[in-house]
């Protein structure tokens, strides 16, 4: 109740009126000015949310800012001061204006002050600018770039000559295009951030020995570069389990296997798919083919297993140990490319037009237009209506 008369009790006045910043364009790898902004850190200790009160002109000035001008809570706000303080809207102003201009959203720029509000006194020409254009001219889109530094705005806070280019430079030298290396900068920001020398090039260095093709490392470091930065002890332990269980260095199968097993939640997920799989009759060699075949079945929801097997099992009649010879299906669309083709299949089955023990393989894998001209076009005479029950227009039941 205390808290509540306090927040009641805030007088906030209305903000200043914005003005419109417009900084100007400068060539990134120009020498980078890295302005420490004006931190207040106060002796004495926070102060419980129970007792928060406002103690001078400046904290409600600020509090004032936050809330209005950068869409944080009252609660959020009143703590904010005790990490950054100003007096007047001009720095943080320029600021926002930046981040909006590069289409920063409102949520957005709530979200990264919330995380680092000192990145208000920022100077947005010298320090903030050259970062965003760099990665802009890598081809990321404003969009993306915007909402990956919302969800971790860390790498604003470090130099672009000393840390962001040199993690550039090396990146370039193992992905040889921006295009991927910004495919692993939407995965994680911390490419950029951890110093590589810690996991990152010893990881790559056992793929090379243990005979990983570059074109396999490069998929790994594109997609899911957060698996060559575990740490180096936990990555040799997965890269050895991975060899044992039969998997081919030369393979993308490989790769694609140590990441399934890197880091406790991908193994939490391995566990939990094994036990699922177990559920529909699979034995401990059955999964580990199926992994083989293709590692990241052991990395699908739960959900996603049982509705998929149970179509296949108890709508269309397959052995449940079919899907082990091609786990790949359990990844497609049920229903926009599973169930309009079964659909299909059982109309030729009921007439006869086909063989019970079609495969799987045959009758998902291929391209659509490899599939019609294969279960539809070819039997048009027979059964006209196929194309009109896999368009889910007729009822396969009334052909």
């Amino acid at each position: 109740m205390e808290l509540i008369q306090n927040l009641r009790c805030l007088r906030l006045d209305n903000p200043s009126s914005l003005f419109s910043f417009s900084p100007s364009k400068r060539q990134f790898f120009s020498r980078e000015f890295n302005t420490i902004p004006h931190v207040s850190f106060p002796n004495q200790q926070l102060p419980e949310p129970i007792s928060c009160k406002i103690s001078t002109e400046q904290d409600s000035f600020t509090i004032n800012y936050l809330v209005h001008s950068c869409g944080l809570s009252l609660e959020t706000a009143i703590l904010t001061p005790q990490k950054v303080k100003f007096q007047s809207p001009e720095r943080p102003d320029s600021v926002l204006s930046l981040l909006r201009n590069h289409g920063f959203s409102r949520t957005q720029i709530s979200s990264l002050v919330k995380k680092r509000p000192f990145l208000l006194l920022s100077n947005p020409t010298n320090t903030l600018l050259p970062k965003l254009d760099f990665f802009l001219s890598l081809g990321m889109s404003r969009s993306h770039l915007a909402r990956t530094l919302a969800s971790d705005p860390t790498l604003l806070t470090r130099s672009l000559e000393n840390q962001i280019i040199p993690s550039y430079d090396f990146l370039k030298t193992i992905l040889r295009s921006d295009q991927k290396i910004v495919s692993a900068f939407k995965r994680t920001t911390w490419i950029f951030l951890e110093d590589h020398s810690k996991n990152l090039i010893p990881n790559l260095e056992l793929l090379r020995k243990v005979g990983v093709p570059h074109s396999c490392i490069s998929l790994l470091l594109t997609h899911f570069p957060e698996a060559l930065m575990e740490s180096h002890e936990e990555f040799s332990e997965n890269v050895e389990e991975v060899r044992k269980m039969g998997f081919d260095p030369n393979k993308s199968t490989f790769v694609l296997a140590v990441h399934a097993l890197c880091g406790k939640c991908n193994r939490s997920i391995w566990e939990r798919c094994y036990e699922v799989y177990t559920r529909w009759g699979w034995t401990k060699d059955d999964i580990l083919s199926a992994f083989r075949k293709h590692p990241h079945c052991m990395m699908l929801s739960e959900k996603k297993i049982m509705k998929g097997m149970d179509f296949f099992v108890n709508k269309m009649g397959w052995p449940s140990k079919e899907i082990v010879h091609c786990p790949v299906i359990l990844f497609l669309s049920l229903e926009k490319r599973i169930i309009p083709r079964c659909k299909v299949i059982q109309v030729l089955w009921s007439k006869g037009l086909i063989k019970k023990d079609i495969s799987l393989n045959t009758v998902l894998l291929p391209v659509e237009k490899r599939f019609l001209e294969r279960f539809v076009t070819k039997f048009e005479e027979q059964a006209p209506q196929l194309l009109s029950v896999y368009e889910e227009k007729v009822d396969p039941e009334g052909v």
